[in-house]
This record gives C-alpha cells, sequence and structure tokens, in this order.
C-alpha cells in the first residue's frame, strides 16, 4: 500500500499491534506485515519515529530488552494508550462508513 495512504493511520495501526502485546520495532514492523497480508510493509524510517512520538504522548511505555543479545528497546501499551485505542477505532468505523457509502455509489 503506498505511504500517503497510511498518513493519519500510523497511530491506529502501532497501537492496534501493541494491544496484542510488548514488542520491539521490527516486530511490529513484522506484525504489520503479516496481519495486512504483506499490504502495509511500512519503512523502519517511518515506525521508530512514531513509535517515539506514541511514547512522549505516554501513550507507549519503553524499556530495553536485558535478556536479549541485542539492544532492542520494547514497547508496551500504557492505559492511556488503550483509551486512545479504543477512541481512534471509533473515529476509523465512522470514516470507513462514509468511505464506503460514498464509493458504494449513487442511491
Amino acid at each position: 500500500m503506498k505511504r500517503d495512504r497510511i498518513k493519519g493511520h500510523l497511530e491506529l495501526l502501532l497501537l492496534s499491534v501493541l494491544q496484542a502485546g510488548p514488542a520491539h520495532g521490527y516486530e511490529v514492523i513484522a506484525a504489520l506485515r503479516r496481519r495486512s497480508d504483506g499490504e502495509l510493509d511500512v519503512p523502519e524510517g517511518t515506525v521508530y519515529p512514531a513509535l517515539h512520538k506514541l511514547e512522549e504522548g505516554g501513550l507507549l511505555s519503553s524499556e530495553w530488552d536485558a535478556g536479549s543479545t541485542r539492544r532492542r528497546r520494547v514497547y508496551r501499551l500504557t492505559a492511556r494508550g488503550e483509551s486512545a485505542l479504543e477512541a481512534e477505532r471509533t473515529a476509523w468505523r465512522r470514516f470507513r462508513a462514509g468511505v464506503d457509502a460514498v464509493i458504494a455509489g449513487a442511491s
């Protein structure tokens, strides 16, 4: 999928992936790709800054994974992030319903 179509929806996508549990950046990227059957192939240069922004906003927390051979930052959803995710999902459903109504044709 073209990157410009993801704009504005990346927060929803990242929070949705992290709702399943803590993950480091590469796991998040792989989950986006896997869950979308390859449609969402979002580059690291897009995902990592977005993860940092979500953390700065209090929607995610992170810590270094001490058990890994490579240093990896592991992100997890905060309670504030859970609330934001639900709000984003509601907004997405309204938006999707509006687009579906328009592209379905004249009634």
